[in-house]
C-alpha cells in the first residue's frame, strides 16, 4: 500500500494471515481499508500518530493495542492528500466490554485536544446517556494527570477538573455530557464522542449533539459501544449500515465500521474465538480468567447471566427466554412486498390493553410465501409509554404507528382502518382473542365480521395459536416471511418468547407435551401485539388459496 504507516500495515497483514483472530466483519473492514489506500489518494500522517501514541506514556497503559493503533491511526490521522481533510471522519467501534473502551476514548479526546492536532477550540464532547458513563472517560484523563510523575510537567500543558479537561495551547475542551438535549444548540464541537449507544432508542439527542459539527475544522464522529437489547434504534441501523459498506459495495461516507463480535453463536464455546469480540484479550491475562470463569457460570445458568453473551461476545442472547427465533433471521423478512391489489387475505387484531397499544396484520398468501401488512396504534395517555425502548418516533413518521391522544384507542379508530383496506383487498376470515372480541364485536358487525351471524371471525383460544406455531416456526427456518421494511413488527417479534402450555409452576416435568404459545419477554417495555396480530391472521390462513390467480386471461371482445 502506498502512504499508509507500518503499525496500521502490520495489523492488516495480521488479520489476513489468521495471526490474530478476528469477526469477518473485521476482515472485510481490512479488505476495504486495503483497497482504499491501492485506489484513493489518500495517506496517514505518521508524525503525528506517532504523537498521538506517544501520549499513551501519560496513562497507566503498559502499551497501546494493535487495534487501538489501527483504529485511531486511521480515524484521526488519515487524510485526504487534495484538501487534507479527514477520509474517515466518523468510526463506529462496537467491541466487547473490558476491551479498554473508555481508555481509548481518553487516550483519542487527549490528542485531539493536543498541540499535536493544531486546530483551535476543536471541542470534544463525550455524550452517554447518564452521567457515569459520560464522565469515565473524563475522570480517567484527570486520574492519568494527577498522578505525580506527570502532574507537574502536564499542568503547563493542559488544565483541568473533576468534570473537564481543557488544553492551554488550542483552548480544547473535553467535557461529558449526558444524554439530555436541552441546551445543547450552542455546542463547538470539533468530536461528538457517543458512548454505549446501544442505549439509544431514536436519534433525537443525537442529532441535537452532531448539529454542532462543522463549525470547526475536521469535524469527527465516534461511537463507542458494546451490544444492547434496544432492537430498531441507531446501533442497529449502524450495523445495518456497516454491513451494507463492508459485504455489499456500498461507499462508506466517511464511517470507519470496526464490529468485534463473534460470527455466531456456537463459536464461544472455544475460547480461542473470544478475541474476537475482545481484540484486547490476548494482553489481559486477568480479564481472560474472569471471562473463563463468567462463561462457565453462563453454560450452568444461561438465565441469570444473558449479558455474557450480549456484553462480552456482542451477540444478543436470548438464552434467558426461549425466543420466536434469532434477531438475524427476523431481519431477513426485509424484502419487498410485491403488489398486492384484489388478493384475498385474512386480517387479525391484537391488543392487551385499548389503553395502550392495538394492531392490525393483513395476511396474504401465495404457495409457501407469506406477505404481511401490519399497521398500529399507540395511545399517548399509555402509562407504560415512557417505559418503551424503540423509536416509537421514527416510527410515527414513517406512518407505520399512528399515535392518538386520548384515554384510549376508540374500536371506531381501528375498524375505519379495516374498512379502508377493503377497498383494496378482499379480507374473507378475521380473528381476534377471544377475551378482547367484546370491545370490538359492535364495530365489526357494521362491517360484515362476526362470531356468530356471519361466522367469518374467529375468537382465537390458545389451543389456536398451538397449532400455528409449527408453522409460523417453519416459515421463520426456510425466509417464507416478507414484511418489508416494517421495523414495527420486527420489533414486537423480538420481544415475544414461547412458552410451554399446560405447565404448573414448579412442576417442571408436569403437562409438558411439547405444545407452546406466545408470551411477552417483559410485561411493560416490549410490546407484542404487532406480532400477535400476525400469529391471530394466521390462525384462520387456510381461508386463502394455497395459488391465487390474480390475473384474468385475454379474452377479446365478442358481438353477438
Amino acid at each position: 500500500m502506498i502512504n499508509c504507516d507500518p503499525r496500521i500495515e502490520a495489523y492488516m497483514e495480521a488479520v489476513e494471515s489468521g495471526e490474530i483472530r478476528t469477526s469477518k466483519d473485521v476482515k472485510a473492514l481490512v479488505k476495504h481499508v486495503r483497497h482504499c489506500f491501492e485506489t484513493e489518494d489518500i495517506y496517514v500522517d505518521q508524525e503525528q500518530l506517532t504523537n498521538y501514541l506517544g501520549l499513551t506514556r501519560y496513562f497507566p497503559y503498559k502499551e497501546v493495542f494493535p487495534w487501538q493503533q489501527f483504529v485511531i491511526g486511521l480515524h484521526d490521522c488519515t487524510y485526504w492528500k487534495k484538501d487534507r481533510t479527514p477520509r474517515w471522519s466518523d468510526l463506529f467501534c462496537l467491541i466487547g466490554r473490558g476491551a479498554g473502551k473508555d481508555g481509548t476514548i481518553a487516550l483519542e479526546s487527549v490528542a485531539l485536544c493536543s498541540p499535536y492536532n493544531g486546530i483551535r477550540e476543536y471541542d470534544v464532547d463525550i455524550c452517554a446517556n447518564n452521567e457515569d458513563q459520560a464522565l469515565r472517560p473524563v475522570k480517567d484523563i484527570v486520574a492519568a494527570f494527577e498522578q505525580p510523575k506527570n502532574e507537574k510537567k502536564l499542568k503547563r500543558h493542559f488544565y483541568w477538573t473533576t468534570v473537564k479537561v481543557v488544553g492551554l495551547a488550542t483552548k480544547s475542551t473535553i467535557v461529558g455530557r449526558t444524554n439530555n438535549p436541552a441546551g445543547k444548540d450552542g455546542l463547538r464541537s470539533g468530536m461528538v464522542v457517543f458512548n454505549e449507544i446501544h442505549q439509544y432508542k431514536n436519534y433525537e439527542n443525537i442529532d441535537v449533539f452532531t448539529t454542532g459539527l462543522g463549525k470547526k475544522d475536521h469535524p469527527r464522529r465516534s461511537y463507542y459501544t458494546t451490544q444492547g437489547d434496544v432492537r430498531e434504534g441507531p446501533l442497529d441501523d449502524l450495523i445495518g449500515t456497516s454491513e451494507a459498506i463492508l459485504f455489499q459495495g456500498e461507499a462508506d461516507n466517511g464511517l470507519l465500521p470496526f464490529i468485534c463480535r463473534l460470527d455466531s453463536k456456537e463459536e464461544v464455546h472455544d475460547e480461542t474465538n473470544w478475541e474476537k469480540a475482545n481484540p484486547s484479550l490476548p494482553y489481559l491475562p486477568t480479564l481472560m480468567n474472569e471471562i473463563r470463569k463468567e462463561y462457565k457460570e453462563w453454560v450452568k445458568h444461561p438465565e441469570r447471566l444473558s449479558a455474557f453473551m450480549t456484553k462480552r461476545m456482542n451477540i444478543p442472547d436470548g438464552s434467558c427466554e426461549i425466543k420466536v427465533c434469532d434477531y438475524e433471521v427476523i431481519k431477513k423478512t426485509n424484502r419487498p412486498i410485491p403488489e398486492l391489489e384484489g388478493r384475498i387475505c385474512t386480517c387479525g387484531i391484537d391488543f392487551s390493553k385499548i389503553t395502550d397499544m392495538v394492531s392490525v396484520n393483513l395476511h396474504f398468501r401465495e404457495g409457501n410465501m407469506r406477505y404481511d401488512l401490519s399497521h398500529s396504534w399507540i395511545c399517548l395517555q399509555s402509562k407504560d409509554l415512557h417505559r418503551i425502548k424503540a423509536p416509537w418516533k421514527e416510527w410515527v413518521k414513517r406512518e407505520l404507528l399512528e399515535t392518538i391522544d386520548d384515554v384510549e384507542i376508540h374500536p371506531d379508530i381501528v375498524v375505519e382502518y379495516i374498512q379502508n383496506q377493503m377497498e383494496y383487498y378482499s379480507i374473507k376470515a378475521m380473528a381476534i382473542d377471544d377475551f378482547r372480541y367484546a370491545l370490538l364485536s359492535n364495530e365489526l358487525r357494521t362491517i360484515g365480521f362476526d362470531a356468530k351471524t356471519y361466522k367469518n371471525l374467529k375468537l382465537v383460544r390458545p389451543s389456536d395459536i398451538m397449532r400455528v406455531a409449527p408453522i409460523i416456526d417453519s416459515c421463520f427456518a426456510n425466509d417464507y416471511f416478507i414484511w418489508g421494511d416494517n421495523p414495527v413488527l420486527r420489533w414486537a417479534t423480538n420481544n415475544t418468547k414461547l412458552v410451554r402450555y399446560g405447565r404448573k409452576p414448579g412442576k417442571q416435568d408436569d403437562a409438558d407435551i411439547g405444545n407452546f404459545v406466545y408470551a411477552k419477554i417483559e410485561a411493560k417495555s416490549r410490546k407484542t401485539d404487532p406480532f400477535m396480530a400476525l400469529v391471530a391472521s394466521m390462525t384462520v390462513e387456510e381461508n386463502i388459496p394455497y395459488v391465487q390467480n390474480v390475473t384474468m386471461p385475454d379474452l377479446g371482445v365478442y358481438t353477438y
